[in-house]
């Protein structure tokens, strides 16, 4: 796989044979921006691939009754949401310099307004439900970034500096509205889960839950925009400032979630053992997510891309190919797990009608037969077999995007 990335047009294997050291420098911007959305988004399909095959309704991040593998394999992968909101705000700075302000604003409306469609109806019902029914519709990722992207383009009017300070103003102060709850807002109740608590905006029968609270993920997005300022930097000041203040937030991390007074509204705790009250130091919030979750997934996302700011290595060049399509890769990784499952199901217990039943909400993406779970070394194996199946199709469209330029609906996925 390493050697077939290098077969790439200069432009999607990192732009590695510039021609001119103006242009080695901007192509060594993106590289690492790309490598490191690459990373996460393979990532991802780890978490996805134990909610298809683990055991649904069980908090694999709780101390009290998890084990540290299951822990880990959830926790990894808390890296990957907050790391690719942030490089949303990063490349909608880099694409400024050739849609302008006001092409930017307009992009960001209608990208974002297609992220809110395509995941409330067309992922969520076909791709992780094969179904159309509507019994449950979650409000995630994509919903929470194209509202992210929406509101980014009423900021790029205006100096990076007010992104800054309004993005920071969301990730380190929503944390004092944790004991506001939606019943003191009366009829706009409904409003509040939208912006800052989970919880169920309809149902049943049909059931709407909002799991990404918008706050504080649009101001995760903002940050990332006024990030990319430190693009337009000599290389060397901008590695520092990277490597600088990744290692400033992990330290806040470890110093505010010992204080154990603010940052997160779960507490950790002494557990039955040093490693597992080690997990419950670890286990922060994520819906929304935290301060304490934030400096714990931003600050080691910066360091790391500080690192493949100098040089990508080899074994990490292939992650390129889904940093540059990471829509489209999210969208076949979605079904093809899915289709998996599908497959699984037939081969255990020679049916797959639970695979097309709407699930419960405690137990979603689909309705488990008895005795479904597979245990973790199924679910990594699944995992590597769906990011090496999708490569080269990511590969093919990665390619296909730079060819056709004049294609201006490939930018949509």
């Amino acid at each position: 796989m390493a050697n077939r990335v290098m077969d790439l047009p200069s432009e999607l294997a990192g732009r590695t044979r510039p021609r001119a050291s103006t242009e080695s420098v901007a192509a060594k911007r993106l590289e690492s921006v790309d490598v490191l959305r690459g990373v996460v988004m393979i990532l991802m399909a780890l978490d996805h691939a134990r909610d298809y095959f683990g055991a649904a309704g069980i908090n694999p991040t709780d101390p009290s009754t998890t084990t540290a593998q299951l822990f880990f394999t959830r926790w990894i992968t808390h890296f990957c949401a907050p790391t690719f909101f942030l490089l949303t705000g990063t490349g909608a700075y880099l694409s400024q310099r050739r849609r302008g302000k006001a092409g930017l604003a307009r992009f960001l409306v209608t990208r974002g307004l297609w992220l809110i469609a395509l995941d409330a109806v067309i992922l969520r019902c076909l791709g992780w439900q094969f179904n159309v029914d509507f019994r449950v519709t979650l409000l995630i990722v994509l919903w929470a970034l194209g509202w992210s992207m929406i509101t980014l383009s009423l900021l790029v009017r205006w100096p990076p500096i007010v992104a800054a300070v309004f993005g920071v103003t969301l990730i380190a102060g929503h944390n004092l509205l944790d004991g506001v709850r939606p019943s003191v807002f009366g009829p706009a109740a409904p409003l509040w889960l939208i912006l800052h608590q989970p919880g169920l905006l309809h149902g049943p029968p049909h059931f709407l839950i909002v799991a990404y609270p918008l706050i504080p993920w649009v101001g995760v997005t903002a940050v990332g925009y006024a990030l990319g300022q430190v693009f337009d930097w000599t290389g060397e000041r901008r590695r520092t400032f990277l490597l600088r203040t990744g290692i400033a937030l992990s330290t806040a991390f470890v110093a505010l979630r010992w204080l154990n007074v603010y940052g997160d509204p779960a507490r950790w705790s002494v557990q039955r053992s040093p490693a597992f009250t080690l997990l419950a130091f670890l286990n922060t919030t994520k819906y929304p997510p935290s301060l304490l979750f934030l400096l714990m997934t931003l600050g080691p996302a910066l360091l790391v891309l500080s690192a493949v700011d100098v040089s990508v290595p080899r074994w990490l060049r292939p992650a390129i190919v889904f940093g540059l399509v990471p829509l489209f890769y999210f969208a076949l990784h979605v079904v093809l797990i899915h289709l998996l499952a599908l497959v699984v199901c037939w081969y255990r217990f020679g049916a797959v009608h639970w695979v097309f039943e709407s699930p419960r909400p405690d137990a979603y993406p689909f309705t488990q037969p008895p005795g479904w779970p597979l245990s973790l070394p199924y679910v990594y194996g699944i995992w590597l077999g769906v990011v090496a199946a999708l490569w080269p199709l990511c590969r093919w469209y990665a390619s296909l995007r730079e060819r056709r330029r004049d294609l201006w609906w490939l930018s949509y996925l």
